[in-house]
Protein backbone atom coordinates (compact mmCIF):
# COMPACT_ATOMS: atom_id res chain seq x y z
CA UNK A 1 0.00 0.00 0.00
CA UNK A 2 1.53 3.58 -0.82
CA UNK A 3 -0.08 7.07 0.70
CA UNK A 4 -0.59 10.20 -1.31
CA UNK A 5 -1.15 13.42 1.05
CA UNK A 6 -3.29 16.43 -0.75
CA UNK A 7 -1.04 19.39 -0.22
CA UNK A 8 -1.45 21.86 -2.39
CA UNK A 9 -4.41 24.09 -1.17
CA UNK A 10 -3.34 27.96 -0.89
CA UNK A 11 -5.15 28.28 2.98
CA UNK A 12 -7.45 31.37 2.05
CA UNK A 13 -8.51 31.03 4.85
CA UNK A 14 -5.92 31.61 6.78
CA UNK A 15 -4.55 34.79 5.27
CA UNK A 16 -2.05 36.63 5.74
CA UNK A 17 -0.71 33.95 7.13
CA UNK A 18 -0.40 31.51 3.98
CA UNK A 19 0.77 34.39 2.02
CA UNK A 20 4.21 33.52 3.13
CA UNK A 21 3.55 29.87 4.39
CA UNK A 22 2.48 27.15 3.58
CA UNK A 23 -1.13 26.17 5.44
CA UNK A 24 0.49 22.13 5.87
CA UNK A 25 3.46 23.67 7.34
CA UNK A 26 2.07 25.71 9.94
CA UNK A 27 3.23 24.59 13.37
CA UNK A 28 1.28 22.86 16.16
CA UNK A 29 2.97 22.52 19.43
CA UNK A 30 6.05 23.89 17.29
CA UNK A 31 5.59 21.32 14.80
CA UNK A 32 4.72 21.26 10.97
CA UNK A 33 0.72 19.67 10.62
CA UNK A 34 2.09 17.92 7.91
CA UNK A 35 5.00 16.03 9.96
CA UNK A 36 1.94 14.97 11.88
CA UNK A 37 0.41 13.22 9.03
CA UNK A 38 3.58 11.09 7.81
CA UNK A 39 4.19 9.84 11.25
CA UNK A 40 0.98 8.26 11.47
CA UNK A 41 1.54 6.88 8.04
CA UNK A 42 5.33 5.77 8.93
CA UNK A 43 3.68 4.01 12.10
CA UNK A 44 1.24 1.76 9.81
CA UNK A 45 4.54 0.29 7.66
CA UNK A 46 3.59 2.06 4.41
CA UNK A 47 7.05 3.38 2.68
CA UNK A 48 6.64 5.17 -0.11
CA UNK A 49 4.75 8.60 0.31
CA UNK A 50 3.29 10.71 -3.20
CA UNK A 51 2.66 14.27 -1.81
CA UNK A 52 0.23 16.44 -3.83
CA UNK A 53 2.03 20.54 -4.19
CA UNK A 54 0.78 23.40 -5.63
CA UNK A 55 2.00 27.17 -5.29
CA UNK A 56 4.16 26.52 -2.27
CA UNK A 57 5.94 23.45 -4.06
CA UNK A 58 9.57 24.59 -3.55
CA UNK A 59 8.61 25.78 0.70
CA UNK A 60 7.03 22.01 1.26
CA UNK A 61 9.78 20.23 -0.80
CA UNK A 62 12.68 22.33 1.62
CA UNK A 63 10.84 21.67 4.58
CA UNK A 64 9.68 18.17 4.46
CA UNK A 65 12.65 16.51 2.05
CA UNK A 66 12.91 13.30 0.20
CA UNK A 67 11.57 11.16 3.59
CA UNK A 68 14.85 10.10 4.14
CA UNK A 69 14.11 11.32 8.44
CA UNK A 70 11.21 8.96 8.65
CA UNK A 71 12.70 6.11 6.43
CA UNK A 72 10.30 6.47 3.81
CA UNK A 73 10.29 7.64 -0.02
CA UNK A 74 8.56 10.57 -1.00
CA UNK A 75 7.65 12.05 -4.74
CA UNK A 76 6.50 15.44 -5.12
CA UNK A 77 3.63 15.66 -7.98
CA UNK A 78 2.44 19.35 -9.08
CA UNK A 79 -0.94 20.34 -9.59
CA UNK A 80 -0.47 23.07 -11.57
CA UNK A 81 -3.93 24.64 -10.64
CA UNK A 82 -6.63 23.16 -8.06
CA UNK A 83 -9.24 21.67 -9.89
CA UNK A 84 -10.72 19.35 -6.99
CA UNK A 85 -9.49 16.26 -4.94
CA UNK A 86 -10.76 14.13 -7.68
CA UNK A 87 -8.35 15.96 -10.10
CA UNK A 88 -5.45 15.61 -7.56
CA UNK A 89 -5.73 11.68 -7.18
CA UNK A 90 -6.08 12.01 -10.90
CA UNK A 91 -2.85 12.97 -11.57
CA UNK A 92 -1.45 10.70 -9.28
CA UNK A 93 -2.11 7.68 -11.10
CA UNK A 94 1.44 7.22 -12.26
CA UNK A 95 3.03 7.56 -9.43
CA UNK A 96 0.31 5.00 -7.59
CA UNK A 97 -0.02 2.53 -10.40
CA UNK A 98 -1.92 -0.53 -9.35
CA UNK A 99 -1.40 0.06 -5.61
CA UNK A 100 -3.98 0.13 -2.90
CA UNK A 101 -3.59 3.66 -1.33
CA UNK A 102 -5.07 5.85 1.55
CA UNK A 103 -5.11 9.37 1.37
CA UNK A 104 -5.03 12.09 3.40
CA UNK A 105 -5.49 16.09 3.37
CA UNK A 106 -2.46 17.53 4.42
CA UNK A 107 -4.54 20.13 6.52
CA UNK A 108 -5.96 17.39 8.96
CA UNK A 109 -4.35 16.55 12.25
CA UNK A 110 -6.38 13.47 14.33
CA UNK A 111 -4.87 11.70 17.42
CA UNK A 112 -6.02 7.52 16.12
CA UNK A 113 -3.81 5.91 14.26
CA UNK A 114 -4.49 3.88 10.97
CA UNK A 115 -4.31 0.60 11.21
CA UNK A 116 -8.28 0.23 12.06
CA UNK A 117 -9.24 2.04 9.08
CA UNK A 118 -6.76 0.20 6.31
CA UNK A 119 -7.65 -3.20 8.21
CA UNK A 120 -11.45 -2.49 7.80
CA UNK A 121 -10.50 -1.61 4.03
CA UNK A 122 -9.07 -4.98 3.42
CA UNK A 123 -11.43 -7.45 5.65
CA UNK A 124 -14.26 -6.51 4.14
CA UNK A 125 -12.72 -6.18 0.55
CA UNK A 126 -13.90 -2.80 0.08
CA UNK A 127 -13.04 -0.60 -3.37
CA UNK A 128 -13.30 2.89 -0.41
CA UNK A 129 -12.97 2.99 2.44
CA UNK A 130 -14.04 6.25 4.21
CA UNK A 131 -13.13 8.15 8.27
CA UNK A 132 -16.34 9.37 9.35
CA UNK A 133 -16.93 12.02 11.93
CA UNK A 134 -20.23 12.88 13.80
CA UNK A 135 -21.24 16.36 14.24
CA UNK A 136 -24.63 18.19 14.86
CA UNK A 137 -24.04 20.79 12.21
CA UNK A 138 -23.12 18.53 8.94
CA UNK A 139 -24.37 20.68 6.38
CA UNK A 140 -21.18 23.19 5.58
CA UNK A 141 -19.66 19.23 5.03
CA UNK A 142 -19.67 16.37 2.55
CA UNK A 143 -21.64 13.85 4.30
CA UNK A 144 -22.19 9.91 3.99
CA UNK A 145 -25.46 7.41 4.16
CA UNK A 146 -24.39 4.70 6.01
CA UNK A 147 -26.56 0.88 6.40
CA UNK A 148 -25.04 -2.22 8.01
CA UNK A 149 -21.53 -0.85 7.73
CA UNK A 150 -21.57 -0.14 4.26
CA UNK A 151 -21.54 3.82 2.59
CA UNK A 152 -24.77 3.86 0.72
CA UNK A 153 -24.95 7.49 -0.41
CA UNK A 154 -22.17 10.57 -0.47
CA UNK A 155 -23.63 14.46 -0.57
CA UNK A 156 -21.61 17.31 -0.78
CA UNK A 157 -23.39 19.99 1.75
CA UNK A 158 -26.79 19.05 1.54
CA UNK A 159 -29.48 21.44 1.95
CA UNK A 160 -31.61 19.35 3.83
CA UNK A 161 -30.63 16.53 6.62
CA UNK A 162 -29.77 14.05 5.79
CA UNK A 163 -27.02 12.21 7.88
CA UNK A 164 -24.85 13.51 11.10
CA UNK A 165 -21.39 11.52 9.53
CA UNK A 166 -19.34 13.97 7.58
CA UNK A 167 -16.06 13.34 5.31
CA UNK A 168 -12.97 13.94 6.80
CA UNK A 169 -10.74 14.03 4.33
CA UNK A 170 -8.81 10.36 4.98
CA UNK A 171 -9.76 7.68 2.81
CA UNK A 172 -8.59 4.22 1.73
CA UNK A 173 -8.61 3.20 -2.22
CA UNK A 174 -8.12 0.74 -4.77
CA UNK A 175 -7.11 1.50 -8.20
CA UNK A 176 -11.01 1.64 -9.58
CA UNK A 177 -10.98 5.19 -8.27
CA UNK A 178 -9.43 6.49 -11.53
CA UNK A 179 -12.32 4.95 -13.69
CA UNK A 180 -14.85 6.63 -11.38
CA UNK A 181 -12.93 9.82 -11.92
CA UNK A 182 -12.56 9.26 -15.48
CA UNK A 183 -16.87 9.19 -15.48
CA UNK A 184 -17.71 12.49 -13.44
CA UNK A 185 -18.23 16.05 -14.58
CA UNK A 186 -17.02 18.94 -12.62
CA UNK A 187 -18.91 20.46 -10.13
CA UNK A 188 -20.57 23.67 -10.31
CA UNK A 189 -17.49 25.10 -8.77
CA UNK A 190 -15.69 23.80 -11.35
CA UNK A 191 -13.90 21.37 -9.97
CA UNK A 192 -13.56 17.31 -9.48
CA UNK A 193 -15.26 16.21 -6.11
CA UNK A 194 -13.76 13.19 -4.70
CA UNK A 195 -17.83 12.64 -3.18
CA UNK A 196 -18.75 12.38 -6.74
CA UNK A 197 -16.06 10.01 -7.79
CA UNK A 198 -16.80 7.69 -5.06
CA UNK A 199 -20.78 8.07 -5.80
CA UNK A 200 -19.81 6.89 -9.02
CA UNK A 201 -17.73 3.49 -7.42
CA UNK A 202 -20.92 3.03 -6.01
CA UNK A 203 -23.10 3.33 -9.06
CA UNK A 204 -20.66 1.07 -10.47
CA UNK A 205 -21.34 -1.18 -8.25
CA UNK A 206 -18.18 -1.26 -6.27
CA UNK A 207 -18.46 -1.60 -2.24
CA UNK A 208 -17.51 1.45 -0.08
CA UNK A 209 -17.26 0.86 3.75
CA UNK A 210 -16.46 3.40 6.85
CA UNK A 211 -14.63 3.47 9.63
CA UNK A 212 -15.65 6.48 12.49
CA UNK A 213 -13.36 8.83 14.35
CA UNK A 214 -11.56 7.40 17.45
CA UNK A 215 -10.81 10.43 19.39
CA UNK A 216 -10.34 13.76 18.01
CA UNK A 217 -10.19 15.05 14.53
CA UNK A 218 -9.38 18.68 13.56
CA UNK A 219 -9.55 20.25 10.45
CA UNK A 220 -7.02 22.76 10.75
CA UNK A 221 -8.36 25.08 7.92
CA UNK A 222 -9.34 28.30 9.92
CA UNK A 223 -7.26 30.41 13.27
CA UNK A 224 -10.15 28.90 15.82
CA UNK A 225 -9.51 25.32 14.93
CA UNK A 226 -5.50 25.77 14.74
CA UNK A 227 -5.95 27.05 18.25
CA UNK A 228 -7.85 24.35 19.40
CA UNK A 229 -5.66 21.49 17.36
CA UNK A 230 -2.51 22.95 18.89
CA UNK A 231 -4.63 22.53 22.69
CA UNK A 232 -5.27 18.85 22.40
CA UNK A 233 -2.04 18.53 21.14
CA UNK A 234 -0.07 19.98 23.97
CA UNK A 235 -2.50 18.03 26.32
CA UNK A 236 -1.32 14.69 24.91
CA UNK A 237 2.35 15.62 24.59
CA UNK A 238 4.39 13.79 27.02
CA UNK A 239 6.14 16.51 28.81
CA UNK A 240 8.54 16.26 32.08
CA UNK A 241 8.00 19.56 33.93
CA UNK A 242 12.01 20.56 34.76
CA UNK A 243 12.44 24.24 36.35
CA UNK A 244 14.51 26.03 33.50
CA UNK A 245 13.75 29.38 34.94
CA UNK A 246 15.83 31.47 37.75
CA UNK A 247 14.77 31.42 41.37
CA UNK A 248 12.43 33.88 40.82
CA UNK A 249 10.46 32.24 38.18
CA UNK A 250 7.85 29.27 38.08
CA UNK A 251 7.22 26.33 35.84
CA UNK A 252 4.58 23.80 36.13
CA UNK A 253 2.85 21.65 34.76
CA UNK A 254 3.30 19.71 31.05
CA UNK A 255 6.33 21.82 29.58
CA UNK A 256 8.98 21.28 27.28
CA UNK A 257 12.05 23.95 27.01
CA UNK A 258 14.15 23.73 24.27
CA UNK A 259 18.01 24.43 24.23
CA UNK A 260 19.35 27.75 25.27
CA UNK A 261 15.89 29.02 26.10
CA UNK A 262 15.70 32.15 29.49
CA UNK A 263 13.34 32.24 31.79
CA UNK A 264 13.97 35.06 33.74
CA UNK A 265 11.20 36.29 36.34
CA UNK A 266 8.12 34.70 35.11
CA UNK A 267 5.98 32.15 35.47
CA UNK A 268 5.00 29.04 32.76
CA UNK A 269 2.18 27.23 33.16
CA UNK A 270 1.68 24.00 31.22
CA UNK A 271 0.80 22.31 28.81
CA UNK A 272 3.61 24.85 26.92
CA UNK A 273 6.32 24.18 24.12
CA UNK A 274 9.06 26.57 24.20
CA UNK A 275 11.37 26.23 21.04
CA UNK A 276 15.37 26.79 21.39
CA UNK A 277 17.06 29.93 21.34
CA UNK A 278 13.93 31.65 22.97
CA UNK A 279 13.92 34.76 26.16
CA UNK A 280 11.22 35.44 28.45
CA UNK A 281 10.95 37.76 31.08
CA UNK A 282 9.12 39.06 33.31
CA UNK A 283 5.93 37.56 31.86
CA UNK A 284 3.66 35.06 32.45
CA UNK A 285 3.15 32.33 29.99
CA UNK A 286 0.17 29.30 29.16
CA UNK A 287 -1.55 27.44 29.24
CA UNK A 288 -1.91 26.17 25.76
CA UNK A 289 0.91 28.04 23.72
CA UNK A 290 3.55 27.07 21.76
CA UNK A 291 6.32 29.61 20.70
CA UNK A 292 8.70 29.22 18.25
CA UNK A 293 12.48 29.34 18.24
CA UNK A 294 14.10 32.46 18.88
CA UNK A 295 11.46 34.40 20.40
CA UNK A 296 11.81 37.19 23.28
CA UNK A 297 8.91 37.83 25.03
CA UNK A 298 9.39 40.61 28.08
CA UNK A 299 6.57 41.72 30.43
CA UNK A 300 3.54 40.14 28.80
CA UNK A 301 0.41 37.78 29.31
CA UNK A 302 -0.11 34.61 27.22
CA UNK A 303 -2.13 32.48 26.82
CA UNK A 304 -3.90 29.90 24.01
CA UNK A 305 -1.49 31.07 21.07
CA UNK A 306 0.92 29.55 18.68
CA UNK A 307 3.66 31.86 18.06
CA UNK A 308 6.37 31.39 15.10
CA UNK A 309 9.79 31.69 15.23
CA UNK A 310 11.73 35.08 15.80
CA UNK A 311 8.28 36.80 17.22
CA UNK A 312 9.52 39.92 19.71
CA UNK A 313 6.43 40.87 22.38
CA UNK A 314 7.29 43.49 24.89
CA UNK A 315 5.16 45.34 27.55
CA UNK A 316 1.54 44.41 25.84
CA UNK A 317 -0.48 45.72 28.77
CA UNK A 318 -3.58 43.11 28.21
CA UNK A 319 -2.93 39.39 28.16
CA UNK A 320 -2.77 38.22 24.95
CA UNK A 321 -4.98 35.02 24.16
CA UNK A 322 -6.41 33.08 21.13
CA UNK A 323 -3.85 34.42 18.93
CA UNK A 324 -1.57 33.50 15.55
CA UNK A 325 1.52 35.45 15.30
CA UNK A 326 3.80 34.75 12.22
CA UNK A 327 7.48 34.89 11.85
CA UNK A 328 9.78 37.89 12.72
CA UNK A 329 6.71 39.66 14.07
CA UNK A 330 7.24 42.45 16.50
CA UNK A 331 4.16 43.70 18.90
CA UNK A 332 5.24 46.33 21.64
CA UNK A 333 2.91 48.29 24.08
CA UNK A 334 3.08 50.65 26.69
CA UNK A 335 1.29 51.99 29.91
CA UNK A 336 -1.83 53.43 28.38
CA UNK A 337 -3.11 50.71 26.36
CA UNK A 338 -4.23 48.43 29.17
CA UNK A 339 -8.08 48.83 28.01
CA UNK A 340 -7.04 47.63 24.07
CA UNK A 341 -7.28 44.34 22.27
CA UNK A 342 -6.29 41.03 23.27
CA UNK A 343 -5.76 38.68 20.52
CA UNK A 344 -4.04 39.08 16.99
CA UNK A 345 -3.83 37.58 14.13
CA UNK A 346 -0.82 38.51 12.11
CA UNK A 347 1.27 37.39 9.35
CA UNK A 348 5.02 37.57 8.62
CA UNK A 349 7.21 40.50 9.60
CA UNK A 350 4.62 42.60 10.66
CA UNK A 351 5.31 45.51 13.20
CA UNK A 352 2.89 46.67 15.23
CA UNK A 353 2.95 49.51 17.78
CA UNK A 354 0.19 49.73 20.76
Amino acid sequence: MKALILSGGTGTRLRPLTYSNAKQLLPLANKPILFYIIEKIVRVGITEIGIIVGDTHEEVKKIVGSGERWGVDITYIYQEKSLGLAHAVGIAEKFLGDSDFIMLLGDNVFNMELDELITNFNSRKANSTILLYKVDNPSQFGVAVVDAGSIIKLVEKPKEFISDLIITGIYVFDNSIFKAIENIAPSPRGELEITDAIQKQLEMGGRVTYGLVQGWWKDTGKLEDMLEANMLILDEMEYKCVNYGDSSSSITGKVRVGENVIIKDSIVQGPVDIEQDTIIEGSCIGPYTSIGRGARIKDCEIDNCIILNDVHLESINKRISKSLIGKKVSIQGGVRNRRFLNSFFVGDNSQIYL
